[in-house]
């Protein structure tokens, strides 16, 4: 699966720690982050990271990603209370997850649910789609 991760700034450290407890899951799959947010979790984890730009830019890189059907999973560690200028606008990526049937998580607490359903192959929900259809 291609897994998309992002991060404000408040959440990095978060969202770092996230990825060390479950690198080993993580390490299974294609990871692609915003810059700084993918370069921290690479320096922390030794994961493989694509890595887009930093800040908005990096994030409507991924929203393209998300339109063309090549991302399965987004995380993305948003500080609702402190949100800068320059940190990503979450409210597109939400509405393309929406429109997608993308899997999205805003918080540790629904990322740990996804990543369990994860490991347990319970998101091969692609699959299913295209036996419905």
């Amino acid at each position: 699966m291609n897994i998309a991760l992002i991060a404000h700034d408040t959440k990095k450290e978060l969202m770092v720690q996230f990825c060390i407890a479950y690198c080993g899951i993580l390490s299974h799959h294609t990871i692609m982050a915003t810059g700084t947010t993918g370069k921290t979790i690479e320096q922390a984890t030794g994961l493989n990271i694509n890595k887009f730009m930093s800040g908005r830019s990096g994030a409507q890189q991924i929203a393209s990603r998300i339109s063309y059907d090549e991302i399965d999973l987004l995380l993305i560690f948003r500080d609702p209370t402190n949100r800068k200028a320059d940190e990503p606008d979450e409210n597109e990526l939400l509405r393309l997850c929406d429109s997608h049937n993308i899997p999205v998580a805003t918080n540790i607490a629904t990322a740990e649910v996804l990543i369990h359903g994860l490991e347990r192959g319970d998101l091969d929900w692609r699959d299913v789609l295209r036996d419905i259809r």
